[in-house]
């Protein structure tokens, strides 16, 4: 945690802002015209010691063309776990406001979401979907054993998870009236 109280690290935005601003091809002093920002904000947010709130990042991913979860989404591994309480979350600078980004859809990514409701029992084993299929899990209630073959997590109400979904993969309900929100994203 940030010493803002913010759970988004600073290194995060800071590389994601660099990255973008060099493929713009603009200067600091460009980027924070362009934002209507200081050039002292931008600086010290590319240099991982500013605390931005929502406001200022989104006028930054305006004045780069960007949207706003490419400045602050996190690097991401091949399964990706984030439980409840937990994640990128930046907080607001005018309002009590916290927004948590769970994960940003690429461009021309097409998504199916389905609620999901299971009894303790035998797993559900999934066959592997259509190539560069990638499943979101969010645990409503109860507690799920989910994943790809080998992989699998436990999982509890609030805990989100990414895996390939063109993969071998099961779902197995630890606890009676388990529910959660799945969504397959099909590149």
């Amino acid at each position: 945690m940030n010493d803002d109280g913010s759970r988004m690290p600073r290194e995060w935005v800071a590389a994601a802002l660099r990255r973008e601003r060099t493929r713009a091809g603009l200067s600091l002093s460009e980027l924070a015209k362009r934002a209507g920002i200081a050039k002292s904000t931008v600086s010290q947010l590319e240099a991982a010691t500013g605390n931005p709130g929502i406001e200022t990042l989104w006028a930054l991913a305006v004045a780069l063309g960007v949207p706003f979860s490419v400045l602050v989404e996190s690097p991401a591994p091949a399964v990706t776990v984030i439980r409840a309480g937990e994640g990128p979350t930046m907080l607001a600078e005018h309002s009590s406001y916290a927004g948590t980004l769970l994960s940003a859809g690429p461009t021309g990514v097409r998504r199916d979401i389905y609620h999901g409701a299971m009894e303790p029992g035998a797993p559900r084993a999934s066959d592997p979907h259509i190539p560069g299929s990638v499943e979101h899990l969010i645990i409503s209630t109860g507690r799920l054993l989910a994943g790809p073959r080998g992989e699998t997590v436990e999982l509890g109400a609030g805990d989100y998870m990414s895996y390939r979904g063109d993969v071998h993969h099961s779902y197995e309900a630890l606890q009676p009236n388990t529910t959660f929100v799945m969504i397959m994203q099909h590149v």
